[in-house]
């Protein structure tokens, strides 16, 4: 794993932009949308009030994600971990997903957003009427090239490595053709790059089984907030974080502004590094439109 570092809140971001050579943006980012129980229970609130306002709050994330140039974004949303909790919460989550994050396949295709989900969904457990939308919102977007959006549904880091391992057995491969590249190629992720930065809101310092493989060059950017609070500025100042770290490695210390000695700054005084070839804008949205 790449270095651990909590990020600082900032209130605004910058809508500056500086070229994207030496790949200063990172181009995939995974985010575990940790804390939203917790953030229902702290405002007297159920559990379940906390995953529907973490539910909505993808939208946002997913077109700031677009502002910035970002390729990929992955989003842990329901993990194999989660089947051990109560059985009307494990409902209560499945369903939220189903009817606050899924209807918005139709807002993101028109963004240019491409989804795609991994995790196992011919799990019994699993509502069929779910899986067939989720796999309806992936054929929908499937043409889709600025921005791929990954959900991770039932997915979990041990269980797409043993899955992989099953399947080069099932294919038996020759053990000295299973190389790091072949290994890939069997994940559930096999079609995307690895995470350059993996964020984790609510201050836990653990992985909690998400992207064993994928991850373990990532940077690591834990923040002292909990998802459903999770704002564009806070993916702005990881980003920021990322990119100071980054450079300062490389012997570069003039990534933001010219200098990076005002660490305490609003983003609004600094910049996040943008993609200077965006892909070319879509139709402007209309929520209205069938």
């Amino acid at each position: 794993m790449g270095q651990t570092r909590t990020a600082e809140m900032h209130e605004h971001h910058s809508d500056a932009h500086a070229d994207n050579r030496n790949r200063r943006l990172p181009r995939h980012i995974a985010i575990m949308t940790d804390g939203n129980g917790r953030w229902g229970l702290r405002h007297g609130w159920p559990r379940g009030r906390g995953h529907e306002v973490g539910a909505d709050n993808v939208r946002a994330i997913v077109l700031a994600a677009l502002d910035l140039g970002i390729e990929y974004l992955t989003l842990f949303v329901f993990s194999t971990e989660n089947w051990r909790r109560p059985t009307d919460e494990v409902r209560n989550m499945l369903r939220i997903v189903h009817e606050h994050i899924l209807p918005e396949t139709e807002i993101l295709h028109r963004a240019g957003v491409r989804i795609k989900l991994i995790g196992d969904l011919a799990d019994p457990r699993i509502d069929p009427a779910f899986a067939a939308d989720a796999r309806a919102a992936i054929h929908r977007t499937r043409g889709n090239t600025r921005l791929t959006l990954t959900l991770a549904i039932n997915y979990g880091g041990r269980a797409d490595l043993l899955q992989a391992i099953q399947r080069m057995v099932r294919d038996r491969l020759d053990p000295g053709a299973v190389d790091e590249v072949m290994v890939n190629r069997y994940l559930h992720t096999a079609e995307l790059p690895d995470p350059d930065l993996i964020i984790r809101p609510s201050g836990e310092y653990r992985l909690s089984n998400f992207l064993l493989w994928q991850g373990a060059e990532a940077d690591f950017c834990v923040m002292n907030i909990l998802w459903p609070d999770f704002r564009p500025e806070h993916l702005c100042a990881a980003v920021r974080d990322y990119q100071r770290r980054r450079y300062c490695e490389r012997g570069r210390d003039d990534i933001l502004d010219g200098t990076d000695d005002d660490r305490s700054g609003p983003i609004g005084q600094r910049e996040i590094v943008r993609n200077p070839h965006p892909a070319p804008e879509p139709a402007r949205l209309d929520e209205s439109a069938p």
